[in-house]
């Protein structure tokens, strides 16, 4: 090597010495949950990363306390970038290249700005491209002229004395860097304040620390129901939320707002029980029922069986509205599966209660056909309450095909309440027991103490079955007498124990003895007086004619 490059490496080496430099102390003025602020001796503070601190050095911080720092360029706030970091600065050209080889980062200071980018001292000039030095905006390109940065060499010829450095790999390697810290620090449970930086329909995003972003997705917000997330916060907000879980592998972080709160299923197990009475506001309806908000974040399921004591109910829409302020008795309560059965019908009373009170058997009522089928029509006589009318209870004229040849719906008709199950809900009714008989025109047309002639049906003890007419059966009873002796005195009990014998008594014909003896049997017929006529039971009583 010459005499000449010899001074001339060492006039480079001094010139690099020249521009490089120096850790400044500074104290320490105040402490964050997130960065030190210290003073330098400059007309504006500098800020160090709280993590920094705590990779580099072991204890607390504390105010007072005087630390070496790098300064850096200005942050947005306007604060310098302090490290205290150690950043070696090369003091030749094989510097440089060790540097360059070994992708180590170094210092420099930003001269001037020119076309493209900007021109950095390092000892030598430097190009820095304007897409790698980390600033987004171009009109904040002018800020970095005068201020030292940290970079790394990209690009190095020292033929032609071509060096390009990159501020925005350092960058993004200390915010990742810082990412992975805020990062390892978080644990699932804890409660964290973060600012809300993005809304979606589904969600809101919240900057935990810088880089280290959570999602609170809307079904976290809230325990009541939320459309979507901008009902409940807006780009900017300051939440405390829950860290429900993180994934290491893919590093998402999901938050939860609601979680923050007392469970309101938690209160509806102390509060509700099952046969109270609530109130609640229909919330919307399903095909299956009606849910019921009773208190906010808790709702209660109206089944469609349960909205009316009618079960031909099809929709909820049919008794229901969204909106609408009801009561309704709780009839299930299940905490652990966030369930509520309520019961609407219950309310109105059930009307089956009082069903033998209000329709006695026997009673005459009225009311429209509301169904038809095969075997037989249903009539509604009050809400929740419908008989049955079975085919061979509508007419006494003729036997029916289908009761269609009868009835219709929407006919109104009369009936008697012919039979009462109360368990099973079932009312049986009949419309041909209202229809005239030929026992009612007999009864209509005959008085008691008239004679009149029938036919000996069946004679059974001391009643016979007697046939007046076609359709018209009467009852004839004989009542034993004692006889009496000639002197008037009693005597045993008439020695006739059956109505045959009596009647074989007072039917026999001829002279004594066994001639002409007529024996009573079925299929006579004699004279018969009228003993009772009773025309709500059709019942007819006889007794023999003198």
């Amino acid at each position: 090597m010459s005499t000449f490059q010899s001074e001339e490496n060492a006039e480079f080496a001094e010139l690099l010495s020249n521009f490089e430099r120096q850790p400044e102390g500074g104290t320490i003025i105040s402490i964050g949950p997130e960065a030190i602020v210290v003073d330098i001796g400059r007309k504006i503070e500098g800020i160090l990363p709280l993590s920094e601190w705590r990779d580099a050095r072991d204890g607390s911080p504390s105010i007072g306390d005087t630390i070496s720092v790098s300064v850096g360029p200005r942050t947005e706030e306007g604060y310098y970038e302090l490290s205290i970091r150690k950043v070696e600065r090369p003091k030749d050209w094989s510097g440089l290249e060790a540097a360059f080889e070994a992708k180590r980062n170094i210092r420099g200071m930003i001269a001037e700005q020119v076309k493209g980018g900007f021109r950095v001292d390092i000892g030598v000039r430097a190009f820095l491209p304007a897409s790698r030095s980390g600033v987004r905006d171009a009109a904040d390109m002018p800020k970095l002229v005068g201020q030292e940065i940290e970079c790394r060499i990209t690009k190095l010829d020292r033929e032609k004395e071509d060096v390009v450095v990159d501020r925005r790999i350092v960058l993004e390697e200390e915010q990742g860097a810082r990412r992975e810290r805020a990062f390892a620090e978080l644990k699932e449970g804890d409660v964290v304040r973060g600012t809300v930086r993005t809304v979606m329909d589904f969600g809101a995003f919240l900057e935990l620390s810088p880089g280290v972003d959570g999602l609170l997705h809307v079904a976290d917000m809230a325990y009541t129901r939320v459309g979507k997330a901008s009902d409940v916060v807006k780009p900017g907000d300051e939440l405390e939320t829950k860290i429900l879980k993180i994934d290491p592998a893919t590093k998402k972080i999901s938050l939860g707002l609601k979680q923050l709160q007392e469970d309101p299923w938690s209160i509806a197990a102390r509060t509700f029980h099952v046969g109270d009475r609530v109130s609640g506001t229909i919330s919307r309806l399903a095909d299956f029922g009606a849910f019921v908000e009773l208190v906010p974040g808790v709702e209660g399921l109206i089944h469609l069986s349960e909205l009316s004591w009618d079960k031909r109910v099809r929709k909820p829409a049919d008794v229901l509205k969204p909106g609408d302020r009801i009561e309704a008795v709780i009839l299930q309560v299940n905490p652990a599966e966030r369930r509520i059965g309520l019961g609407y019908k219950q309310v109105l009373g059930d009307p089956w209660e009082t069903i033998s009170e209000k329709y006695p058997i026997g009673s005459v009522v009225e009311g429209p056909i509301t169904n038809v089928t095969q075997f037989g029509a249903f009539a509604a006589l009050r809400e929740g309450i419908e008989g049955m009318i079975h085919i061979s209870d509508i007419t006494g004229e003729k036997r029916l095909d289908h009761p269609r040849e009868k009835l219709a719906k929407g006919q109104t008709v009369r009936a008697v309440v012919l039979e009462i199950d109360r368990e099973r809900r079932r009312l049986r009714l009949g419309m041909k027991q209202l229809e005239p008989t030929t026992v009612d025109h007999y009864i209509s047309e005959h008085r008691p103490g008239e004679t009149v002639s029938g036919r000996l049906i069946e004679v059974s003890g001391d009643s016979a079955k007697v046939e007046l007419g076609e359709g018209v059966m009467a009852v004839c009873q004989i009542k034993k007498r004692a006889e009496t002796t000639p002197q008037g005195e009693s005597a045993r009990p008439a020695d006739i124990s059956s109505l045959g014998a009596m009647l074989e008594a007072r039917w026999k014909k001829g002279g004594t003895g066994g001639e002409g003896k007529e024996t009573a049997r079925a299929g006579q017929v004699r004279s018969f007086r009228i003993a009772r006529l009773d025309s709500s039971k059709k019942l007819i009583e006889l007794e023999l004619a003198s």
